[in-house]
This record gives C-alpha cells, sequence and structure tokens, in this order.
C-alpha cells in the first residue's frame, strides 16, 4: 500500500529540472506520501522544503532515497540512520558502500536502483 510507503526526498530542490522534483512529482502522482528535505529552500508540489542543516525530525520514514552525491553525504550519516527508514534507494551517482554498510548493520534495506524507474514499472 502506498500510503505506508512515506519517503523522505533527500537532496529535494524545487528546481523542476532536478531529478529529486521529478521523484517528489511522480510520488505524488501516485498518491505515495513525501517529504522533501533539502538544503535548497523553495516549495515543491506545495510542500516547504525542510532544512537538512537542521535535522528535522521525521516519524514513521518507509523509505529515504538520496540525491545527494557521496562527497557531501558522510556529514549526515547519523541524520540518515536515525530516520530508521526500512529502506534506503542509492540513486544513480549517490551510490556510497561506506553508508550502504552502514545501513545493513542498523537493518535497513540498501537499494541501489533510481527511484524514477522504480515508480515508472511499479516496483518501489
Amino acid at each position: 500500500m502506498t500510503e505506508n510507503k512515506k519517503t523522505v526526498v533527500l537532496g529535494a530542490s524545487p528546481n523542476p529540472s532536478r531529478y529529486a522534483y521529478t521523484a517528489a512529482n511522480m510520488l505524488h502522482e501516485r498518491a505515495i506520501p513525501f517529504v522533501p528535505v533539502g538544503i535548497k529552500t523553495g516549495n515543491i508540489l506545495g510542500k516547504p522544503i525542510l532544512n537538512l542543516r537542521e535535522k528535522p525530525s521525521l516519524q514513521d520514514i518507509h523509505t529515504v532515497t538520496l540525491y545527494i552525491g557521496p562527497q557531501h553525504q558522510d556529514e549526515w550519516y547519523d541524520y540518515i540512520l536515525s530516520l530508521k527508514p526500512k529502506r534506503i534507494i542509492f540513486n544513480p551517482g549517490t551510490e556510497n558502500q561506506e553508508l550502504m554498510n552502514l545501513a545493513k548493520t542498523n537493518g535497513i534495506e540498501v537499494v541501489p536502483a533510481c527511484t524514477l524507474v522504480l515508480l515508472s514499472t511499479g516496483q518501489y
């Protein structure tokens, strides 16, 4: 059921040409609740982008879909793990073995895949 797959779009951007924006839009179209979190300010489909630097407290997160490159992820490891998602989707270009290992150690499913493809093909 999609309502049980509340998703954090980590690295959210208000720029419609960014993949994170497209993912948020596709989640919205499929009635999957999403929370945009990033360092960019603005809104996505009327939802304010929560400031990643403030490490917003979020509950009942099923999925974190990453749109932050591996070179910028290490400062957010603790925050990502604190969300206690059931899975983390490592979109192309975000793959990071260190974070993948940390996630697995914490019982979080690691999915190296493209959120846009998973949504488009009904595999989300």
